[in-house]
């Protein structure tokens, strides 16, 4: 009879103590609630749990991504836009995670979806367009700073998407091809100037040296006698027989 109690015992505590044991992983915290009330984060690892006084929450401290649902935004410049975003966080401390909000998942994509709202409805269509990498910072910033209570760091936030009407789209197409058009005259305009500049300062050399525009104009007639298939009537500038026409003005000897 005594044996069979003690057998009973022993096998008792044995059951007892394997309902004791719980493992986690390394990425993997347990809060742990003793009668109601928080009591410690344990793991990773092996620790005891003590049946029907303790409980615990696991929590894995992985990071996880979250998609934004397409979300309608008005931005500054009263235009309309359909956008969506993926962030990624993670647990940083358990505790608060378990404690101070409900859902901590629901939590962070409520907020993701109101915070993309809010951000991107300051900015104008332009900047959504061309800034997405400030726009991405300041999103992850809000964020972070209103989960850090709940025990999240946000490490990332990326717009995915940036959805335009048919006609916006157009409108956005004939702006481009009016800057180019616009830049090219600007080009244009620049290089006309530019080579004026140059073709005074050529002129001003010329005047100052007699000499030089001689020879310019040799050069010039050594260019065009090359082309042997029209006839081409050019002046000759008087200094240049002004030697010969004074030697047959001498008297003769």
């Amino acid at each position: 009879m005594l044996f069979n109690f003690t057998l009973g015992v022993f096998v008792l505590l044995v059951a007892l103590l394997a309902a004791s044991l719980r493992v986690l992983r390394e990425y993997e915290r347990a809060v742990v609630f003793q009668l109601g009330r928080f009591w410690a984060v344990k793991g990773p690892g092996l620790f005891l749990l003590i049946p029907a006084v303790q409980q615990m929450v696991r929590v894995d401290l992985r990071t996880v991504f979250l998609d934004v649902p397409t979300q309608d935004v008005i931005t500054r410049d009263n235009v309309s836009v359909k956008v969506n975003a993926v962030i990624y966080f993670r647990v940083v401390d358990a505790e608060k995670a378990i404690i101070n909000v409900a859902d901590f998942l629901g939590a962070t994509s409520q907020l993701a979806q109101t915070t993309l709202r809010s951000v991107l409805g300051k900015h104008e269509l332009d900047s959504l367009l061309a800034e997405r990498e400030s726009l991405n910072l300041d999103i992850q910033k809000v964020l972070d700073a209103q989960t850090d209570v709940w025990g999240i760091k946000v490490s990332n936030v990326e717009i995915k998407h940036v959805d335009l009407n048919d006609s916006m789209i157009r409108a956005i197409a004939r702006q481009a091809e009016a800057e180019r058009e616009r830049r090219a005259k600007v080009i244009h305009a620049e290089g006309e100037l530019q080579a004026a500049q140059q073709l005074l300062q050529a002129a001003q050399t010329l005047a100052q040296q007699p000499e030089a525009m001689q020879l310019r104009y040799l050069q010039t007639l050594t260019n065009i006698a090359g082309d042997k298939a029209s006839t081409i009537v050019f002046p000759v500038p008087m200094d240049l027989l002004a030697p010969w026409l004074a030697s047959l003005k001498q008297p003769q000897p």
